[in-house]
């Protein structure tokens, strides 16, 4: 039997309500959380756990005035003091988009710290050849790195770093990104290359790999590089937020949600853009979870072109242990594990139904789709035409054949079962959440669900699952428990990420263990084994300052 739960706007569970606008602003929490995507730009006032305004807007060019556009609206809707808003949270893909469009990333120099062990394999040596001309292939490859626990390779030489400095002064380059062999370890060396380049280039900006990746050179060096080629672009977006906020005199901290669910300072975020990656798919997972209280669920987030789909692990989402690649460049970000296909409201019914997407209009659908006046068959004029839902001018489907709509209302949730029987990690049904201003093509039962939700709200649920990211913070390690035991090593990492943490903005009594990845490491001496430990906290809503 398939239920199908549109759950209601107030739900008591944990004294937590996600009612509808509301006339209690009082001593309660308010919050702002934006989601700036690539068309759309959604946005949700919330009072402690309540939606008191929501609103989606278009995308602008520059930004910010899609931002203030947002704000505009819901700060209307719900007129909500502005001195009463404690902190702005924003999701945004436009550090994605820049990196998938080759567009505003600037040149970039990689000095590798390796030899001679690392030389046989170069910087960017599987990059797309498009991406790595606009970096510059600007490689340098100096003697240094250490072993694992933090023995050196050998020694560093200043005559080398002082050549790359010469040449990177020369070809007037100030953006650098530094990578050695295992520096999570010990990252003294990228840490003295980077003081040297600085001392003799005041001016350069520099993001060190083992700040940003994991282990693995080669993915954490790439993850590096493209960080350091977004910090304009980082300079720009941050600034854009921070103008439409001051437009509006909102005076209050903002925040940047990160790939893995968890939030970071808008200073942070503009030394750090690329963990921004994928931080919107991770927003409307967290949002699922938030709106339905499931910890444990399939969420599906379907847009105008695409829909994601991830899977909910103790209410985070599952985080992918595979290199991602990000515009055709492997990285080992902490990103979740996503499957995207080519389904959305916009994408194209072909072949009487029996092929439909990856094509889609986007953003184009309020124009060219049939129940808009256009001349293009789209998943949404089919989801009219099958009576799932009133959009737009139903008669100009009057032409469309019984057939055909459903041929392509049975391809729809074929596409999605497929999807989801991919992600999921059993083979019997689990409860699946539909997110994402395209839910509705879901009109039916899916084989793949046990139970389905559409949660009120769900269009914006990425806007909801930004303003309640936690701050959070991770470290990996490779370690002997034969020569410190484990209890030890966590201690002493806990005890870090907690510090960390707690500088950044998290409640100290809030802080927990999110995540601990153990596992034994091959070919290693004394039992080496890899140890990531993730912990989260709430973030404090006292004053922080002004953004």
């Amino acid at each position: 039997m398939w239920h199908c739960r549109k759950l209601p706007g107030s739900l008591k569970n944990e004294d937590r309500h996600w009612g509808s606008s509301v006339d209690r602003r009082g001593s309660e929490t308010v919050r702002i959380g934006i989601d700036v995507g690539g068309t759309h730009t959604d946005a949700v006032v919330l009072e402690e756990q309540s939606v008191i305004a929501s609103t989606k807007v278009l995308t602008s060019a520059n930004v910010r005035d899609g931002v203030v556009n947002a704000l505009d609206e819901i700060l209307a809707q719900s007129s909500v003091d502005h001195t009463a808003i404690e902190a702005v949270m924003i999701g945004t893909t436009q550090f994605t988009n820049a990196v998938i469009e080759r567009r505003e990333l600037a040149p970039t120099a990689i000095v590798r710290i390796a030899l001679p062990s690392g030389e046989l394999v170069p910087p960017m040596i599987d990059w797309p050849d498009d991406i790595a001309e606009v970096l510059g292939r600007h490689t340098y490859m100096i003697h240094g790195g250490r072993t694992y626990d933090g023995f050196p390779i050998a020694p560093l030489s200043e005559k080398e770093i002082d050549a790359v400095i010469s040449d990177l002064i020369a070809k007037n380059i100030r953006l650098v990104a530094i990578s050695g062999v295992f520096s999570p370890s010990d990252p003294s060396q990228e840490q003295a290359v980077a003081a040297r380049i600085q001392e003799k280039i005041p001016d350069v900006r520099i993001t060190l790999s083992h700040s940003i990746g994991r282990m693995g050179l080669l993915e954490r060096e790439n993850a590096a590089l493209l960080n350091a080629s977004l910090l304009p672009l980082a300079d720009k977006v941050v600034s854009s937020f921070a103008g439409a906020l001051s437009d509006r005199k909102i005076k209050c901290p903002f925040y940047v949600s990160q790939n893995d669910g968890t939030l970071m300072s808008a200073e942070f975020a503009s030394e750090f853009p690329a963990l921004t990656f994928a931080s919107g798919p991770t927003n409307s997972l967290r949002g699922a979870s938030l709106l339905t209280r499931l910890n444990d669920a399939v969420v599906v987030d379907i847009g105008g072109t695409t829909s994601d789909i991830g899977v909910l692990q103790d209410g985070f989402p599952r985080q992918s242990n595979i290199a991602i690649e990000v515009g055709g460049v492997r990285t080992n970000f902490r990103m979740p594990d996503i499957q995207a296909i080519g389904l959305g409201g916009g994408s194209l019914v072909l072949d009487e139904g029996r092929t439909i997407g990856p094509q889609s209009v986007g953003y184009r659908l309020v124009t060219e789709g049939l129940v808009f006046g256009g001349e293009t068959l789209t998943t949404t004029d089919i989801t009219v035409a099958s009576g799932a839902v009133n959009i737009g001018d139903a008669t100009r489907l009057s032409g469309l054949a019984n057939s055909v709509v459903e041929t392509a209302v049975a391809t729809i949730h074929s596409i999605i079962d497929s999807g989801i029987d991919q992600m999921k990690s059993s083979r019997d049904p689990v409860p699946v959440i539909l997110v994402g201003g395209g839910a509705v093509l879901v009109s039916r039962s899916l084989d793949t669900a046990s139970e389905l939700y559409r949660p009120e709200h769900s269009g914006v649920a990425n806007a909801i699952g930004a303003a309640n990211a936690q701050v959070g913070s991770e470290t990996e390690r490779i370690v002997s428990f034969r020569r410190v035991p484990r209890d030890q090593v966590l201690e002493e990492i806990t005890d870090q990420l907690k510090a960390e943490l707690e500088h950044a903005g998290a409640i100290s009594d809030t802080i927990k263990i999110a995540d601990i990845e153990e596992a034994a490491v091959s070919y290693m001496a004394d039992e080496s084994t890899r140890i990531r430990v993730k912990m989260v906290g709430d973030l404090s809503f006292e004053r922080r300052g002004t953004s």
